[in-house]
């Protein structure tokens, strides 16, 4: 009713203005408030946003608002969800009393618990797969029709809360038995808790459709989870840049546009010889799988190793840092104790300055530990590179070697194809063949040159598959290893800065606090 009352009044822009003055009239009133009023209210630090009533058209410039947890939008004229993306905190969210026709825009809202989509324009449920943690829905008043929208609802296992009511469906005779039965976790639906007898009664009655139902989402699962399993075995496949080597995927791509090896293939004796071929060829394929995925492993554990390595080196370092600065803290507390209740201003200077030196003795002393540190780093990082591009090294070289028994292969079938068709030429010239071939493949064979050209063509394609399937895992792997070993190098300059400006902020405090302590106020 209101949002009807809102629209005489011009559509308004989400702007800057518009959530200032709404953060700030919303901000805490006491003094604390008054002061972040003051100074300015950071839009990341906000955790709750009131914007009803307001006749916003459309959702905008919400993106600062990174840790907000309940956002009101209620009673506008909102015609599309959108401008949500960067909301990913967002627990509660009312968008009831707007213009919404379609849910959407919610995709990165995976901890919204609370949704509420009362009195729009929506027809479908559908889109809301991102909010797993679903526990409350709001839909009344919309215009759905179609029972079938409950099934989709089925797989939000935590959604207790669900409210249709006003909606076309809820006009059916069956709709309450039918949500009870189908939605059997549900504990209130329309703002009403549902009672378990009449839940068990509706379960009796749709038992052998919800039967069904459950026969065809365990098959959809299974489905997916073999899916998923494949993808998974393909990445690590990927990771080993042995892809699609477990098998005959490479020789089928060698004959998949090749038009002239297929049409040769119907000569007398090239099936057997080609059946011979795929069997050799695959396990030389074979071969180079399972020689990638083990040393993957090697690769792996390599990279564990020096990873365990550099965390103890680090480990090690720091506790003795920290042995330094806790030894140097139970002096610290003594000598600012000592120089306080010091009364001869010459005393006091010369506690000063014996203080100065301890400072800087402990700068000297972590300095050295952290250049000892970048010493030892330095040697393990050097040591792992040398070790991955050996094993990086070997393996392409391997590799290379059984690519090049593919390539005999290739040559050897492509030298009895030949002689196969030049027989076969000869005997079409003397009228001595015997089988029948069919239109385009006797074209082939008019003369010499053109059954060459074709057997060549056949070949060419073939070697171009090998040499490219080789050059592929040979570019990745050099690629992994390069940005690998460029990536720990930058990670080790970026941690020793980070270590050494800890250092000087720690030591720049601890000169401050003896800086500021003015000889005249120790001394009467």
């Amino acid at each position: 009713m209101m949002n009807r009352l809102y629209n005489s009044l011009e559509p308004r822009v989400m702007d800057d203005d518009m959530l200032k003055l709404a953060v700030g009239e919303q901000g805490p009133q006491e003094e604390a408030g008054q002061l972040a009023k003051q100074e300015g209210i950071l839009f990341k630090d906000v955790l709750s946003l009131q914007l009803d009533f307001q006749n916003i058209l459309r959702i905008d410039n919400l993106w600062q608002f990174e840790n907000l947890r309940k956002l009101q939008l209620d009673n506008n004229i909102i015609e599309r969800i959108e401008g949500l993306e960067n909301l990913t905190h967002l627990v509660w969210l009312d968008l009831s009393f707007n213009n919404i026709e379609a849910i959407e825009g919610l995709d990165t809202l995976v901890n919204l618990e609370d949704l509420s989509l009362f009195n729009n324009r929506i027809s479908k449920i559908d889109s809301l797969d991102a909010l797993v943690k679903l526990q409350v829905l709001s839909l009344g008043n919309n215009q759905i029709s179609n029972m079938m929208n409950i099934i989709y609802l089925r797989r939000f296992k935590d959604l207790r809360a669900l409210g249709l009511s006003g909606n076309p469906m809820a006009e059916a005779e069956d709709y309450r038995m039918l949500i009870w039965a189908y939605l059997p976790d549900l504990v209130y639906l329309d703002s009403r808790r549902i009672d378990e007898h009449m839940k068990e009664q509706a379960e009796i009655k749709h038992q052998y459709s919800i039967d069904e139902l459950k026969h065809r989402e365990n098959l959809i699962r299974v489905r997916l989870e073999d899916e998923q399993a494949r993808q998974k075995e393909l990445e690590e496949h990927k990771a080993a840049f042995v892809e699609h080597l477990n098998g005959s995927f490479l020789f089928d791509s060698m004959y998949a546009e090749d038009v002239e090896g297929n049409k040769l293939a119907c000569l007398p004796s090239v099936g057997e010889l080609l059946e011979a071929y795929k069997d050799k060829f695959v396990i030389i394929c074979l071969n180079i799988f399972e020689y990638g995925l083990k040393q993957q492993e090697k690769r792996k554990a390599e990279l564990d190793t020096f990873n365990e390595c550099i965390h103890e080196a680090i480990q090690e370092n720091q506790e003795q840092g920290k042995q330094r600065i806790a030894k140097f803290e139970e002096k610290h507390v003594l000598s600012l104790s000592a120089i306080r209740d010091e009364s001869e201003l010459t005393n006091v200077e010369t506690k000063i300055v014996e203080y100065s030196e301890d400072i800087t003795e402990l700068y000297n002393g972590l300095m050295t530990l952290e250049m000892q540190l970048v010493e030892q780093l330095e040697e393990t990082i050097n040591m792992f590179e040398r070790n991955i591009i050996d094993l990086v090294g070997l393996f392409i070289e391997n590799v290379q070697s059984l690519m090049a028994q593919c390539r005999d292969l290739e040559t050897h079938h492509h030298e009895k194809l030949l002689e196969i068709s030049i027989n076969t030429l000869e005997k079409i010239v003397k009228g001595e063949l015997d089988e029948d071939l069919p239109e385009d493949v006797r074209a082939l064979f008019v003369d010499k040159d053109t059954i060459v050209n074709a057997v060549g063509a056949s070949h060419d394609i073939h070697l171009l598959k090998i040499d490219n399937r080789e050059d592929e895992l040979v570019t990745r792997i050099n690629s992994w290893c390069t940005h690998l070993v460029d990536k720990i190098h930058k990670d080790e300059i970026i941690r020793n800065r980070k270590r050494v400006k800890e250092i000087n902020q720690y030591i720049d405090h601890m000169q401050n606090e003896l800086d500021n302590l003015d000889s005249s106020d120790i001394i009467d």
